[in-house]
């Protein structure tokens, strides 16, 4: 089979974006016969039809987006790869990226992190804050070489190591009924009004789950996006909610909160490492998982 080019590969990720071939033409500064012609040329390369022609538009058809995700794939590796080249011309010696999930980033990562700069200044490291389903996704595309990622969600695609363990705390006003108990199970708190986190958070989902298997729903109130905002809401006596305890801001301490351990086994969460294969990591990323493996709590 003769080479795919680089200008068809990023040419068909633009008709799959737009939907159109005119809009395609115009995006990549194409003549519109020329973009005709490339895609039937890479039709008869690849011996099937990749995309259904319309009144509309187009419309990939299952070959269509099965040879999407590798051009993507493809095109993604070689921006890397220039971008890490760029890199060592201005002294850089590595590039390594990292998806994680908000508690990870909030609790433990800033000093990992840190320490692992100290040790290898002359590497970048990019973070980007996703929800477990979406780090697991991540690595799996290979759009991240390492992510971190609540160790409950299932990653059967995944080589995982552990790498964090926090308690679940309940957090609550402080004149509410439950305030002041050393401990206290799960079920007893959800009689009351719920602030929690977006839907598609694993400990979102984590928590309605737990609820379900007690016969019982979680009265939500309101949603937020970060541990921050359900502090706040608590602290005003919206509702009361679950963080992580090592979530919990030093300059929230001025809060009228109360902090109250969970007593059920599954309030230990383990926080996980994940990577396609380990051995084939490039070597900078194998020195960062070994660094954060190696870390103590």
């Amino acid at each position: 089979m003769r080479r795919f080019d680089l200008v068809t590969l990023k040419l068909f990720v633009s008709i799959a974006d737009e939907g159109r071939l005119t809009a395609a033409a115009e995006r990549e500064h194409l003549a519109l016969a020329a973009v005709s012609k490339r895609v039937r040329d890479l039709e008869s390369l690849v011996g099937t039809t990749l995309l259904y022609r319309r009144s509309r538009g187009v419309e990939l058809t299952p070959a269509g987006h099965a040879f999407l995700h590798h051009a993507r794939r493809i095109l993604e590796n070689i921006e890397r790869l220039q971008a890490e080249l760029s890199e060592y011309g201005e002294g850089i010696k590595g590039h390594v990226r990292i998806h994680s999930n908000t508690s990870a980033i909030i609790a433990f990562l800033p000093q990992d992190l840190s320490a692992f700069s100290r040790r290898y200044p002359e590497v970048k490291i990019d973070l980007q804050e996703r929800v477990s389903g979406e780090v697991i996704a991540a690595v799996r595309d290979g759009l991240t070489d390492v992510g971190i990622f609540a160790g409950h969600v299932a990653a059967p695609e995944l080589q995982v190591m552990p790498y964090r363990s926090d308690r679940l705390v309940l957090m609550t006003p402080r004149d509410h009924p439950l305030a002041g108990r050393e401990t206290l199970d799960f079920q007893e708190a959800t009689a009351y009004d719920f602030i929690g986190l977006q839907q598609d958070t694993s400990l979102q989902s984590l928590l309605h789950e737990q609820a379900s298997r007690g016969g019982r729903n979680l009265r939500m109130r309101i949603q937020v996006r970060s541990f921050d905002a359900i502090c706040r809401m608590i602290h005003h006596g919206m509702g009361v909610g679950v963080l992580p305890q090592r979530t919990i801001y030093r300059d929230l301490r001025d809060l009228e909160l109360c902090s109250i351990p969970l007593a059920d086994p599954w309030a230990r969460r383990e926080l996980v490492i994940g990577m396609r294969r380990y051995d084939t990591l490039p070597v900078i990323a194998r020195h960062l998982v070994d660094h954060l493996v190696g870390e103590e709590a």
